[in-house]
């Protein structure tokens, strides 16, 4: 089999809301892709060998000032383009055709007309179809040699496609769910119009990262910061697969955990994959490295900073114990994934959002080469591949629970008075809501703790001045946007009333009804 990643399918990034979106879509159909800025030179984006390439939308139009433009060597490389709203309107000015300000916009569901005749997008498709239309502009003239496939009420050009230079373009978003073929349009673009192959599946994953991870650890030893979620646990097994004995896992108790996850992970995960396990308390070491630290960023590298040298140390007792085999530790496994890598800033040249101690937060002085198996992959992509590695259910679809864990859900300093407090709440939402059956509806549910915040209760007979407790559940696909989940009321009047009886601390519970964006989803 051909390695899925020698032909990714690069969607160049013109701005647009859906930018992530279509490099989702692309995965569906079992094609890889990765998300780029526009401003990524020609010469740099066929460096890559890409196997097609799509221009997404944007906000701005074609023709206006400092518009972000299409370099008209892109499409005479003869690599396949597929260009989407904005992304379409760039190929057709490039082209020699004619883009105009028309005065009849198109927002929202929108009735296409595929005209009579061979297509390779619309292939198998009706002649009407409702699409999702989003623009003040229109191509008005398509540019010679491009065959018109589509048009609506108020764009006369709504698609076009030259086999013969691969290049197709629609007026509309595909990758939206409200397109009712666009699913269709865009496979049908990947497989006919590009020709690829489309077998990057969960199976394939497996075998190029198992071939990656011995290139790149030869014969050494390798460590891996095991915490019991699904990320470092997936990101293990396929190291294990990789290069087996050569592993050992290294579980850093930090006291930051949620109650019960330390004897979940020297249980259940060594019991299931027969990894070798190294605990390593270190829980007074980082309270005492987090001591007066409020800020979150600082927090985040701090927490980051002691992983690091706990997995040194580990490593030294590794080399100098039983384990010893006279090759020397050189490499660690973080489970970083692909949002980790964009909201830090090194995926398609979007902003620092935050930093992570997988990506952002680790020490200058790393002792460590890092493997990163699981870094261009999402959540959902994980859990299919930990599947296919036969990681147990029960942790493939554990919910999310960030590295520095309960550290960075504690609004203001880290005590060991406060992750108590906290702790015993999380237990509480955790319980409710898989007697409730919501585990699988929720993606996550962060139970954070205001620290730094009092309010006035009423508890008993006496006046009371506790902190509050704020319920964050969302609903997402891949944790790069997300909503809030609709739990039933009686769910969370029973999550509350346990909480304010059972946690003496707390005195109030309050819901976060806030999307992703603006909000992330930890409030640190």
């Amino acid at each position: 089999m051909s390695d899925p990643h020698a032909k990714p399918v690069l969607v160049v990034d013109y701005g647009a809301q859906y930018a992530q979106l279509i490099a989702r879509r692309v995965r569906e159909a079992n094609a890889f892709s990765e998300v780029v800025p526009h401003t990524t030179p020609v010469a740099d984006l066929l460096a890559r060998d890409p196997g097609a390439i799509i221009l997404s939308g944007g906000p701005s139009s074609v023709y206006a000032e400092g518009a972000p433009g299409l370099d008209p060597a892109l499409l005479e490389a003869g690599v396949p383009v597929f260009g989407m709203c904005y992304g379409f309107q760039a190929m057709a000015q490039a082209l020699g055709g004619t883009v105009e300000r028309t005065g009849l916009r198109e927002y929202g569901s929108t009735p296409a007309n595929v005209r009579e005749g061979g297509s390779t997008l619309f292939k198998g498709q009706p002649e009407e179809q409702s699409v999702w239309m989003s623009h003040g502009d229109a191509v008005t003239k398509a540019p010679e040699r491009m065959q018109v496939t589509a048009d609506t009420p108020n764009a006369p050009v709504a698609a076009f496609e030259d086999d013969e230079r691969r290049l197709y373009g629609v007026q509309w978003h595909p990758e939206v769910m409200h397109s009712t073929f666009g699913q269709r349009v865009l496979e049908n673009f990947l497989r006919d119009g590009a020709g690829l192959a489309c077998d990057w599946t969960p199976a394939s994953i497996v075998t190029e990262q198992v071939e990656r991870i011995r290139a790149q650890v030869g014969d050494a030893r390798v460590i891996c910061g095991l915490s019991g979620g699904v990320d470092s646990s997936v990101a293990a097994a396929l190291v294990q697969k990789a290069v087996g004995d050569q592993l050992t896992c290294v579980f850093v108790d930090h006291g930051l955990l949620r109650q019960g996850e330390a004897e979940q992970v020297e249980e259940d995960f060594v019991q299931a994959t027969g990894v070798d396990l190294v605990t390593v308390d270190a829980a007074e070491q980082f309270l005492t490295a987090l001591a007066g630290v409020s800020d979150p960023e600082t927090k985040r590298k701090i927490i980051g900073r002691e992983f690091i040298r706990c997995f040194e140390q580990a490593a030294r007792d590794i080399v100098g114990g039983a384990q010893a085999d006279g090759h020397p530790v050189r490499f660690l496994v973080q489970g970083t994934l692909y949002p980790d890598v964009v909201e830090s800033g090194g995926g398609s040249g979007t902003a620092n959002i935050k930093s992570h101690h997988n990506v952002g937060g680790l020490p200058d002085d790393l002792q460590f080469t890092l493997v990163e198996p699981l870094r261009d992959l999402f959540k959902d992509e994980v859990r299919q591949v930990g599947l296919e590695l036969g990681v147990p259910e029960g942790i493939v679809w554990r919910q999310p629970f960030p590295g520095p864990g309960l550290g960075i859900r504690i609004i203001g300093e880290v005590t060991a008075d406060r992750l108590a407090t906290l702790r015993a709440a999380d237990a509480i939402v955790r319980a409710e809501l898989t007697e409730a059956g919501l585990d699988r509806e929720i993606w996550q549910c962060p139970v954070v703790l205001l620290a730094d915040i009092r309010s006035v209760g009423v508890q008993g007979d006496g006046r009371t001045y506790g902190h509050p407790i704020v319920l964050r559940p969302v609903s997402s696909e891949d944790a790069m946007t997300a909503d809030w989940t609709r739990v039933p009321f009686d769910v969370l009047a029973g999550i509350s009333t346990r909480i304010t009886n059972e946690v003496p601390e707390v005195n109030r519970v309050v819901l976060d009804v806030t999307s992703k964006p603006p909000g992330t989803i930890e409030w640190e």
